[in-house]
């Protein structure tokens, strides 16, 4: 499943440097998330490093309109970084 910045967002700066799929950018309003570059940090971390350096509580959740397996993550990664690569 990608992740998705809620109304929540304070707009801190914290996260988007953070994300090592560079999938996070400033919306119109908030901060969002690039669902086609969001791998919740899989083949970089453990837990997606957007939920922990987020300040506010549950801000930062998964997105129910993303589901993805972990292959599926999995997946996307390869794909992100071997282009990166080339």
């Amino acid at each position: 499943m990608a992740l998705l910045i809620t109304k929540k967002c304070i707009n801190c700066d914290m996260c988007e440097p953070e994300c090592p799929n560079q999938a996070i950018s400033m919306g119109e309003d908030i901060y969002q998330i690039d669902t086609d570059r969001c791998t919740e940090c899989v083949g970089h971390y453990d837990v997606p490093t957007c939920q922990q350096v987020c300040p506010i509580d549950n801000t930062i959740v998964v997105d129910p309109q993303h589901n993805e397996t972990n292959e599926q993550l999995w997946d996307k990664f390869v794909v992100l970084h071997h282009a990166d690569r080339l």
